[in-house]
């Protein structure tokens, strides 16, 4: 039997579940996740593969309104990866759902719809509900747009029919060999990963806007024949005062973040580490497009 090769970018609102459809079809955390929208920033590569096919996923940031250089980045990643795919797989969160209008600018509907591409529907969080029936008019009103050659209802986080939807994708690959390593999950180095679980953890322990006026950069990674890999990274920030509480009193809240997170990347990396964590301002970073360039985004 022939083979099958294709790209699928999972696209949606913040929160809508991308990363972790993600994650429970590669049954590894590739992707960050938290209950803050916008963890996601850059396009995340994972390879899903079997005896006959290869699905090379593309997790992207959830779709917002342009404020900053930033924002306009990672719109520019779904752009890409809706470009380079040939099937686009629209996640909806039907807990935050009301009408289609409401949840979805209706133009951007519009010009999905536009896209000659193969497009499947995921109505994800649906063990929200306590009724599972409620999905039933969330599914009519997306039929009547006739846009999608498939609605499939999901929990990803639950792993509840996420075998119904890779069977709905393999139905629609193109037939090809496969392009990557059928061992390999993702294309990404360990640097980035490194800076996506130190900047999850920031996510995870600091509130309000200082998550999003953060970044992650890893500065030194080095693996050792003996004894622990050391890995150095420093965590940006916009303004002086950031810096005082993501070092907190007598560097405490420091400390416990980067001990988290070493616990983390010692999981990920199936190795012992010993990390180092400083903190320094770069005002208005998310504004600089040529900074925003040195930290990797394209």
């Amino acid at each position: 039997m022939s083979k099958r090769t294709g790209y699928v970018s999972l696209i949606g609102k913040p929160n809508a579940g991308k990363s972790s459809l993600t994650n429970a079809i590669l049954g590894t955390k590739l992707s960050i996740v938290t209950h803050k929208p916008q963890t996601t920033r850059k396009s995340v590569l994972g390879i899903y593969t079997d005896e006959e096919n290869q699905m090379i996923f593309l997790d992207t940031p959830g779709i917002l309104e342009v404020k900053y250089e930033l924002h306009k980045t990672m719109m520019g990643y779904v752009a890409s990866a809706v470009a380079d795919a040939d099937i686009v797989t629209l996640i909806v969160d039907v807990s935050r759902f009301t009408t289609l209008d409401e949840y979805f600018n209706l133009e951007f509907l519009e010009d999905l719809k536009k896209i000659n591409k193969t497009r499947i529907l995921v109505l994800n969080k649906i063990d929200l509900f306590e009724d599972v029936k409620k999905v039933l008019p969330i599914i009519e009103a997306f039929n009547d747009l006739k846009m999608f050659k498939e609605i499939i209802p999901m929990s990803a986080s639950k792993t509840a029919n996420i075998e119904a939807f890779l069977e709905a994708v393999k139905e629609y690959l193109p037939e090809g060999e496969f392009l990557y390593d059928p061992e390999l999950l993702s294309t990404q180095n360990q640097r980035f990963f490194v800076s996506e679980i130190i900047r999850e953890q920031i996510f995870k322990c600091y509130q309000d806007e200082l998550p999003y006026s953060s970044e992650v950069v890893v500065t030194d990674f080095k693996e050792r024949k003996n004894g622990k890999w050391f890995i150095q990274a420093e965590i940006l920030v916009e303004r002086q005062s950031q810096k005082g509480i993501i070092i907190g009193a007598k560097g405490e809240k420091l400390k416990f973040v980067a001990e988290k997170a070493r616990h983390e990347i010692e999981t990920h990396l199936q190795q012992p580490i010993y990390l180092e964590i400083f903190v320094k301002v770069r005002e208005n970073w998310r504004s600089s497009e040529q900074f925003l360039r040195t930290l990797g985004y394209q």
